[in-house]
């Protein structure tokens, strides 16, 4: 019978593996295949790369098919992580293998069969993590391919635009393009096709250039409607729905202008070099009324709407000194493309675009001038937009800059060094221009936080429109990256890096674990102290606690609840900190040396919560320090003297030190008045007077009553004490006073007197003082 149902087992996992391995097997084939793929892949880059012969547009493709499998590979390491932990799951539930080797056989076939399935699993995982790593390697080699080859591309002298030799043929280059370009338009609209073509399309094209028409003169009208309809809305004034005209007016024009480009291309009368100068006119629409806006933002003709200190007599010099700097990166452009359309000579490219850089870096140096003058004139008037983004600090360092590039430039491009010329002054302008636009959308935050909650000026340096100035300035660090030659591929291998998280110990901790770690934490967070204001507001009040005790509990509440939100948070995010046992371990023996006191202070507080010795509103002396507990925090109290001074006690000193409670439990305290009457004066009457004083005082308890204790025989009089019990201790001072008040009215009434310290004063030798003979002084 035993051996019967050792067979039943055996053959049921046997069936399961065959039904899991029948699943299982197309996934297998198709994984099989792009592993070859892959293999072909790698072994052509390997290839490519020891040889050296491959151009970088090759070398980009090839590493374009890299990233794609290196992402596949990825993805299928952690496809069947879920089963392989379930599979170790399953082998833990079996407990280890017994030392004598005396299993079960039922449970060592069944052992068996869940370690093979599991080692199945891993398998593709291996393969995967492999692939992956060497995917990895050969990207990182490309990319040094590459970045060699530019550096070398950068630093290499070609000929200088000054030979006159170069001078004839650049010439020539040009007024050969112009004059293909001519003639290949001509050629096309002279043809019965090309007419055809126009003529088929005319309905298109006509509505592309009614709307492009409209867009490009009317677009501005329009803007400037739509600006005044929604300033009735409210926000007049705080310079949002100026911002948002301003750009209005820049880009519906823009449409207008792509839209009469794209009915020109729709005539079918451009050729390929027609075409290809279509295609890029765009972009330089784009470039040219960008740097408009930009110029009217910083230099406008309202003094409250400008953002940069320049007197009205310079900023239209100022605004068409920034336009002529996107007229000079158009050309540069179009020269790129000249070269790329025609396949000019090296001495032609230098010759035509030596020119343009000495231009930009007049520009350059004459904006340097313009606000190196102002900024002396006029550095009381820098607006506070501009003063709170840090211009005031950054403006001349960014205004050196330019003034230095522009004189460097054109001495590299003059002998020889263009590339390096183009990659200096040209990205110099385009750090430029996203400096600016950083300083504008700051003010544009500002503004929209100034109006959205009906704030002055000053709730415009509050933490929020700084956080997002901040936000928006690290946002752009990738474009600057872009701006001075970083490529788009660089940029994604450092974010597929970040994305990938970091490593602690044997765990790794990506940006989305640690991003819903945050999200978790926080909701918890504000889950508790919500909670703990419900407990503070609502329900404790209404119980009998006192107020410490519910302060008590409200803390403690809080404590929790932050633990809590943390635990959830670390479950939530998946984040295994078992392999940061150890250093965490090791850590915590000198971190305990080092904040051994703020950690003997936090358990000080814990105790205070929790014994309650003090409470909030106690009227307490410690360490010479008198005065009521206005706040128990985790590490500190906080004591308000009765000179309206903050005391700030660690919480150690509380629990370890001698502490006076005058409030603690009721309020009920006694008083102590001193009295000296002259000698001679009956005792008893005094003793009568002064309960009678005391008896008299609303304050003072009739049980016990006061009493009057005749302290003894002064050295000028006889001294008493009254000693009442107070209702309300924290009423001492005025009561004390109210006293003697009463005291020195009543003993004026019965002619009693209250002496006054006396001294008399012998002299040993008095003849020393009387003047000797003779002498007249």
């Amino acid at each position: 019978m035993i051996k019967m149902r050792h067979i039943w087992t055996s053959l049921l996992i046997v069936t399961c593996l065959a039904m899991a391995s029948m699943s299982n097997a197309q996934t297998t084939a198709e994984n099989r295949l792009t592993h070859q793929r892959w293999l072909e892949t790698a072994d052509r880059a390997e290839r490519a790369i020891d040889t050296g012969r491959a151009s970088n547009a090759a070398l980009e493709d090839l590493r374009t098919e890299i990233v794609d499998f290196r992402d596949l590979f990825t993805l299928t390491s952690k496809q069947n992580a879920a089963r392989i932990l379930t599979l170790q799951s399953q082998i833990d539930a079996l407990g280890p293998v017994p030392e004598n080797g005396s299993e079960s056989p039922d449970i060592a076939v069944l052992r068996e069969n869940i370690t093979e399935r599991m080692n199945d699993s891993r398998v593709p995982v291996v393969i995967a993590q492999e692939a992956h790593n060497r995917a990895s390697g050969l990207i990182g080699e490309i990319d040094t391919i590459i970045r060699k080859r530019q550096t070398k591309q950068l630093l290499e002298r070609g000929p200088s635009p000054l030979n006159p030799q170069y001078w004839p043929v650049a010439g020539r280059d040009l007024l050969g393009t112009g004059s293909s370009l001519f003639n290949e338009t001509v050629l096309i609209a002279e043809s019965r096709l090309g007419r055809e073509h126009a003529l088929n399309n005319f309905a298109k094209v006509a509505l592309l250039a009614v709307m492009g028409l409209l867009l490009l003169f009317l677009g501005r009208h329009w803007a400037e409607r739509l600006g005044d309809f929604m300033r009735r809305y409210g926000g007049r004034g705080t310079g949002v729905w100026s911002f948002l005209v301003s750009v209005l007016r820049v880009v519906l024009p823009y449409f207008g202008l792509v839209a009469l480009i794209q009915a020109i291309v729709v005539t079918g009368l451009t050729g390929l070099r027609g075409t290809l100068l279509l295609e890029a006119v765009p972009l330089w629409c784009a470039i040219m009324m960008s740097f408009v806006w930009l110029s009217d933002r910083l230099y406008n003709k309202r003094d409250e709407d400008a953002l940069l200190p320049v007197s009205t007599e310079y900023r239209s010099e100022a605004r068409l000194y920034v336009r002529l700097l996107a007229i000079m990166l158009i050309a540069h452009d179009a020269i790129a493309l000249f070269e790329k359309v025609e396949n000019i000579s090296a001495g032609s490219r230098a010759v035509v675009e030596f020119p343009v850089i000495l231009l930009t870096s007049v520009i350059l140096l004459r904006l340097r001038r313009i606000a190196q003058k102002e900024r002396i004139a006029h550095s009381d008037k820098m607006s506070s937009a501009a003063k709170r983004a840090g211009l005031s600090m950054i403006s001349p360092i960014i205004s050196r800059v330019g003034a230095i590039v522009g004189i460097v430039a054109p001495i590299l491009a003059a002998i020889g060094y263009g590339a390096a010329a183009e990659a200096l002054i040209y990205p110099t302008v385009l750090s430029l221009a996203l400096f600016s636009l950083i300083l504008i959308l700051n003010k544009f935050v500002r503004d929209v936080y100034d109006w959205l909650l009906r704030a002055d000026s000053s709730a415009q340096d509050s933490l929020f429109p700084a956080l997002v100035g901040f936000v928006i300035a690290l946002m752009s660090l990738p474009f600057l990256a872009l701006i001075w030659g970083a490529r788009v591929t660089d940029m994604t291998e450092l974010w597929d890096r970040f994305m990938s998280g970091f490593a602690i110990g044997d765990s790794r901790v990506s940006p989305t674990d640690f991003l819903t770690f945050v999200v978790v934490f926080i909701a918890g967070y504000t889950a508790t102290r919500m909670l703990q204001k419900t407990l503070k507001n609502n329900l404790l009040p209404k119980t009998s606690l006192d107020p410490g005790g519910q302060v008590a509990v409200t803390s403690g509440i809080g404590y929790v609840g932050i633990f809590l939100a943390a635990l959830i948070a670390v479950s939530v995010a998946g984040l295994d900190l078992s392999s940061l046992a150890i250093v965490a371990g090791a850590l915590s023996v000198g971190i305990g040396f080092g904040l051994q006191n703020i950690v003997s202070n936090f358990v000080s507080g814990v105790i205070l919560l929790i014994e309650r010795p003090i409470s909030e509103g106690d009227w307490i002396e410690v360490s010479g320090h008198m005065g009521y507990v206005r706040n128990i925090s985790v590490r500190s109290t906080r004591i308000e003297t009765f000179d309206r001074f903050d005391v700030i006690v660690p919480n150690a000193d509380l629990v370890s030190g001698t502490v006076t409670n005058y409030t603690r439990g009721n309020t009920v305290g006694r008083v102590i008045v001193p009295v000296g009457v002259a000698y001679g004066t009956d005792t008893r009457w005094i003793e009568g007077i002064l309960l009678e004083i005391a008896n008299a005082n609303p304050m003072v308890l009739s049980n016990p009553g006061p009493s009057v204790a005749f302290q003894g025989f002064g050295a000028s009089s006889l001294d008493f004490e009254i000693r009442a019990v107070l209702r309300d201790v924290n009423w001492m001072l005025s009561v004390k006073s109210d006293i003697n008040h009463e005291i020195a009215k009543r003993f004026a009434a019965e002619g009693i007197e209250i002496p006054f310290e006396q001294r008399d004063l012998w002299l040993r030798n008095p003849e020393t003082l009387a003047g000797k003979p003779g002498d007249n002084t």
